[in-house]
């Protein structure tokens, strides 16, 4: 059964999945930071220093939502990084943020389909996604189109989160997951649904090694998995 944001919505995934993001944009930078005690930005800190050796000039931001992912690719020096997402509540609080970061011009921020790319094939050095491949309505499919619009040789590189397999670590975040976030997501967001999605979607995603075989049955090679923070994230890789 698909997990989806809004249980008696008969709308699809994908149009949930806007909806809820579109609801949650103004709060939704500052309760990922303090959901996540912060570790998000060392995460993303990480993925991005596999790309440092390839140095990519032209960048897609998949799922881009306000535009941490893309601010953050700036340390490689790119000449445009481009963002798309669903949600156009995210995409306005993200222009703000660029402007303000004197970035947006740059940085590029368009409304855009992950499983229907508006792009030619072949055309980014270097594709990058955090968090946001478990929200694809189509899994399989978006991680083809990156694919396709991805430069022989360039690099995907995937932030997702995961589910912890330490013993001693598990019930503990468990407990934080099902009970802490929601809870704190109910209080600060207008949304209580969006952070009741976020442990479900967490735990029907097919993360670790299962991830890892999809994208190397899709085509991509030198696949790769590197668990962070107790496994509560994975960093996954691949190149064309």
């Amino acid at each position: 059964m698909e997990v989806v944001p809004y249980k008696n919505d008969p709308s699809g995934k994908k149009k949930q999945v806007a909806k809820m993001f579109d609801t949650i944009s103004g709060n939704y930078d500052f309760l990922n930071h303090f959901l996540s005690f912060g570790v998000d930005i060392g995460w993303r800190r990480k993925a991005i220093r596999l790309l440092e050796k390839s140095s990519p000039k032209l960048i897609l931001d998949v799922a881009t939502g306000t535009g941490d992912f893309a601010i953050q690719a700036m340390k490689l020096n790119p000449t445009q990084v481009i963002g798309v997402d669903i949600s156009e509540g995210m995409l306005e609080v993200g222009r703000k943020k660029l402007v303000a970061k004197k970035l947006d011009h740059i940085i590029e921020l368009r409304t855009g389909d992950s499983e229907n790319l508006p792009f030619d094939s072949n055309k980014f050095d270097a594709i990058i996604v955090a968090f946001g491949v478990r929200n694809f309505e189509n899994l399989r499919q978006g991680l083809a189109e990156m694919l396709r619009v991805l430069k022989p040789g360039g690099r995907l590189v995937i932030l997702e989160f995961s589910k912890p397999t330490a013993w001693y670590f598990k019930p503990l975040y468990h407990f934080y997951f099902k009970f802490i976030t929601p809870a704190v997501g109910k209080a600060l967001s207008k949304d209580a649904a969006a952070y009741t999605y976020l442990p479900d979607s967490v735990r029907a995603f097919p993360d670790g090694e299962d991830f890892v075989s999809i994208l190397a049955e899709l085509g991509y090679k030198d696949t790769s998995c590197k668990a962070l923070t107790f496994g509560i994230s994975s960093l996954y890789s691949g190149v064309k």
